[in-house]
């Protein structure tokens, strides 16, 4: 028979009650950590024993945890105010420099049999260390319970340390602390992404909003003049900011505001009922040339008198609220005169023929040079 044994080691020992409290891994590690103070010699600091262990040798007598292991359940037991730590993370650091948190004894005084009985000692709070870190399984419930990145949480840790040591105020949990750091340094970022996003899509109107330069190239290539845009903006900005709110898309309402407001305009100009004078621009509408065409006028013939309608009228300074009816009455007038001339001449025409003697024509040339009934 074998004299190899099913249990060739030495068992672990821990306590059930204490691994029930702080955690089977921690009851069995802080086991661990307590056993070397009877092979190993402290050192006295602060009122605290401190005892430097490696961790190739705490990975030997526990080989079932990883450094990352050792790390997260020592950390867990400093957070818990079970121990106190000045060593860095293990997973990055050969030692554990460590210290039960009961501060040493001083030698007590004989009790009178009669006297109350001593009360139990405080555990004591541990300050923040330089090199404290969040445990792997506290980055892990901040991602799946809060959707904190991994990343932000770490970015959070140099202004938390950097806070609590300087305040040097000793806490139980720091992990507790962290923690609710991160969630309010989360919160607050998450409101000014936010207010950045309302802001971006949804801009405070004040008097110094302009339309984009893409807009302003819509209404321009839409033949809206800049004078009209750049007049149109207070009422809008107005319009908007009595309404308490601004809309999202303030470029797309911009337009669409000019686009109404210079329908009505040029509508407007084109049916008004002031006088004005011509320009020297001036174009006849387009319904000019239908009624023309509906009294058999020719079209080339209208345009031909526009020079001259057009220079009569500015020398004249005269204005006038329809420019359309006097140049229908123009070019009827002429198209008329053009005709009796022509039936004048064809009826001279046949009266030498049958030698008639008598004048045919109705006015002179120089009546007709003359002749400005048409502008009445």
């Amino acid at each position: 028979m074998s004299d190899a044994s099913i249990v060739p080691e030495q068992p672990l020992v821990f306590s059930p009650g204490l691994a029930a409290t702080i955690g089977l891994e921690e009851a069995i590690l802080l086991q661990q950590l307590g056993a070397l103070f009877a092979h190993r010699q402290p050192r006295h600091s602060d009122g605290f024993a401190w005892l430097a262990v490696e961790r190739d040798f705490l990975l030997r007598q526990l080989p079932f945890w990883s450094p990352a292991d050792l790390h997260r359940i020592s950390r867990s037991l400093a957070d818990k105010g079970v121990i106190l730590l000045q060593s860095p993370p293990l997973h990055s650091h050969g030692e554990l420099v460590f210290a039960l948190n009961e501060p040493l004894r001083k030698p007590q005084p004989q009790r009178h049999p009669l006297d109350p009985p001593p009360a139990p000692p405080r555990r004591g709070a541990g300050q923040l260390p330089p090199n404290w870190s969040p445990s792997e399984d506290l980055l892990q419930l901040l991602a799946l319970n809060h959707n904190i990145p991994r990343q932000f949480a770490l970015d959070q840790l140099e202004d938390f340390i950097f806070y609590w040591r300087e305040r040097g105020e000793p806490s139980h949990a720091w992990e507790n602390k962290y923690r609710q750091h991160v969630i309010s340094s989360w919160r607050r970022q998450q409101q000014l992404e936010a207010e950045a996003f309302r802001i971006e899509h949804n801009p405070e109107l004040d008097n110094h909003w302009r339309p984009s330069r893409d807009a302003l190239e819509i209404m321009l290539r839409s033949g809206v003049e800049r004078e009209f845009i750049d007049e149109a903006i207070p009422e809008f900005i107005l319009y908007w900011r009595e309404r308490g709110t601004a809309p999202k898309e303030l470029n797309s309402k911009f337009i669409q505001h000019i686009r109404i407001q210079w329908a009505k305009y040029t509508s407007s100009m084109n049916h008004s009922t002031e006088p004005r004078r011509i320009s020297e621009d001036w174009q006849p509408d387009a319904d000019v040339f239908d009624i023309l065409r509906l009294s058999h006028i020719d079209e080339d013939f209208a345009r031909g008198l526009l020079p001259e309608f057009i220079i009569y009228w500015r020398d004249s300074n005269q204005a006038h609220t329809s420019w359309n009816s006097k140049f229908l009455q123009h070019v009827k007038f002429h198209w008329a005169k053009q005709h009796r001339i022509e039936q004048a001449g064809h009826s001279h025409d046949q009266g030498q023929g049958s030698h008639r003697t008598g004048r045919t024509r109705d006015s002179s040339l120089a009546d007709d040079l003359s002749d400005t009934s048409w502008a009445d």
